[in-house]
């Protein structure tokens, strides 16, 4: 799951969105939140077993178009954490779990390489998971216990560096790399007690402490498997070896990709995928405006088309809901992104300044840049709608009554405030978006006496700027979503106080004792008892610290061509869901 949302993952653009559907499709969509919100639950052997249930009219054959603005930034498993990567992944590559979902919004993890989502001992310390039988690579080599164990190890080399963290981590701690600095690729493995492999089927995780959510952690992309016979380190990122259904044929960076069957694939093993089409071709470059417009014009290749990670581009949302024909070809729901505005809370440091802000920014502006009630909704919290734990009730500052600002309390409590404390740097993408966000964030602010500096940021390095504890600013607008559904990987990467370092997401740099002990608490429990703790945690950090102010809420809107089958919203992943999809005909 991609963690931060950038620009290419929200609608953006200022034509103001006249359907009349808006406000009917704003509550489809909250319904459909709250089927994502659901527990994600355990699935046993039975449920991990191959083949995948049909798709009703499934057909086979032909080759599916895809549409993307932006090229892969890594195609190396253990480098992917972004969404258009893990997209592609679920097509080339399997892990020891992955998720699997219903259809009405339901999300189990199944064993996916494994043959069932783990087996935990020792107070969930422990977890074992054993290899099903026949998985082979392309090129036709069993996937045995060794090659998991690489695949943990290879993510302590430091030619690995864009993926996640959690499992390393949680196995060797924080400094993990001095646990293993060669990442496995010399004599040194990790030691039995923390990783071992009894035999060719058998993996077993030793934690310090119970890690109830390591069966979603596993089916992350970025711990899919990278068989240990054809690794070639930094080199694997061009050229990887394929485990699922899918295999490269042709790969241009930044350009294209082509996708065709992998024979070695055996739908037999595989509870979750499908080999419906001969292949895939992935055209990148063509931006989100080129592919709105194919796609509404349905025309030769475009029938064929989907948009992978891209979304109709907002001046166009118009076009798409007023034809009945076309909205059909749809895919929406909430995305898992939070939008905020972040408090350096090392240089903000009156919290009623940034109560003030919180009362007085303007959602309803900053959503009409979005692309109106198509782009995203009215944040109350800094919890996503599809978060298990989400509490639509909850809105300790009155964002839902007063979407616009509440001028007049933020006024109130700015009164004796020192004019020196008013004088605010707020950091800006230098992007079409970013813009737009500066206008709305500079108006609502300057109407109740706060004198808003605003800084330029290069949009490329934007969160590589605003991520530096030593930063120039202020202020500044960020998104995080979920890494799998659990309040955990929004809490923890974001408002951890061991996060507090360059780089991390906890761009307000909060570190409160309370938060620590909550965190920790929450992490030793079972996912119904931790709900309840991360609850607690959202609400004192909204409350009691207040280190961000809940902006919107962001939404998924796609178009596909006439010919694509089987379209549904994944609940995991937050776009069209892959592993679904053949051509009518």
């Amino acid at each position: 799951m991609v963690a931060i949302a950038a620009g290419s993952l929200a609608l953006t653009g200022c034509s103001e969105n006249k359907g009349t559907d808006s406000k009917k499709d704003s509550k489809e969509d909250q319904k459909g939140a709250a089927a994502q919100a659901k527990p994600v639950t355990y699935a046993d052997a039975a449920a991990s077993t191959g083949p995948a249930e049909e798709v009703p009219g499934a057909k086979k054959g032909g080759t599916i178009e895809v549409y993307q603005e932006s090229g892969l930034s890594h195609f190396d498993p253990g480098q992917i954490y972004v969404s258009d990567g893990g997209q592609v992944a679920n097509l080339i590559f399997r892990g020891l779990t992955n998720f699997k979902e219903d259809g009405k919004g339901g999300v189990a993890v199944v064993g996916d390489l494994a043959t069932d989502s783990g087996k935990s001992s020792d107070g969930g310390k422990t977890w074992t998971f054993t290899l099903k039988d026949g998985i082979k690579d392309q090129n036709g080599n069993e996937i045995t216990s060794a090659d998991v164990r690489h695949t943990i190890e290879r993510q302590y080399a430091s030619f690995i560096f864009d993926g996640p963290t959690y499992l390393q981590t949680w196995l060797s701690g924080a400094d993990y790399r001095k646990a293993l600095p060669d990442g496995g690729f010399g004599k040194k493995h990790l030691p039995d007690d923390v990783l071992a492999t009894p035999d060719d089927k058998t993996v077993v995780f030793h934690f310090d402490t119970a890690r109830p959510d390591l069966p979603q952690t596993l089916a992350m992309p970025g711990y899919s498997v990278v068989p240990e016979k054809t690794d070639t380190k930094a080199k694997y990122d061009k050229a990887p070896v394929s485990l699922g259904p899918y295999k490269i044929a042709e790969y241009k960076v930044g350009k294209s990709l082509k996708l065709v069957k992998n024979d070695q694939w055996d739908p037999k093993t595989d509870s979750v995928r499908h080999q419906y089409v001969d292949g895939w071709n992935m055209d990148f470059g063509v931006t989100e405006s080129t592919q709105t417009k194919r796609l509404i014009a349905d025309q030769g290749d475009s029938k064929n088309a989907i948009q992978l990670t891209g979304t109709v581009e907002s001046t166009q949302i118009q076009d798409v809901i007023s034809d009945a024909a076309v909205n059909k070809r749809t895919v929406k729901g909430y995305a898992p992104y939070v939008q905020v505005l972040n408090f350096n809370l090392d240089r903000v440091k009156d919290k009623k300044v940034r109560d003030a802000i919180t009362y007085a920014v303007n959602s309803k502006s900053l959503i009409a840049g979005e692309g109106g009630a198509y782009g995203g909704d009215v944040a109350q919290n800094l919890f996503a709608p599809t978060l298990p734990g989400y509490e639509a009730s909850y809105d300790p500052y009155g964002r839902l009554k007063t979407p616009q600002g509440n001028i007049e309390k933020a006024k109130e409590l700015l009164k004796g405030v020192p004019a020196a404390q008013k004088k605010l740097v707020f950091a800006y993408a230098n992007s079409e978006a970013g813009q737009k966000r500066k206008v709305a964030i500079e108006d609502a602010l300057t109407k109740v006496g706060i004198d808003v500096v605003s800084k330029e940021v290069d949009a490329a390095s934007y969160y590589e700027q605003i991520g530096k504890l030593k930063n120039p600013y202020d202020l500044y607008i960020s998104g995080w979503g979920q890494d799998w559904p659990s309040a955990g990987t929004v809490v923890t990467p974001v408002y951890d106080g061991d996060q507090v370092v360059d780089g991390s997401p906890n761009y307000s740099h909060v570190n409160d004792p309370k938060v620590q002990e909550l965190i920790k608490k929450a992490l030793s429990q079972e996912p119904t008892e931790a709900a309840k703790t991360w609850q607690e945690a959202h609400h004192y950090i909204l409350e009691k610290i207040n280190p961000a102010a809940p902006l919107w809420y962001v939404k998924q809107f796609q178009l596909h061509g006439s010919n694509i089958g089987g379209a549904r919203y994944s609940t995991e992943s937050s776009y069209i869901d892959v592993t679904q999809l053949y051509l009518k005909s």
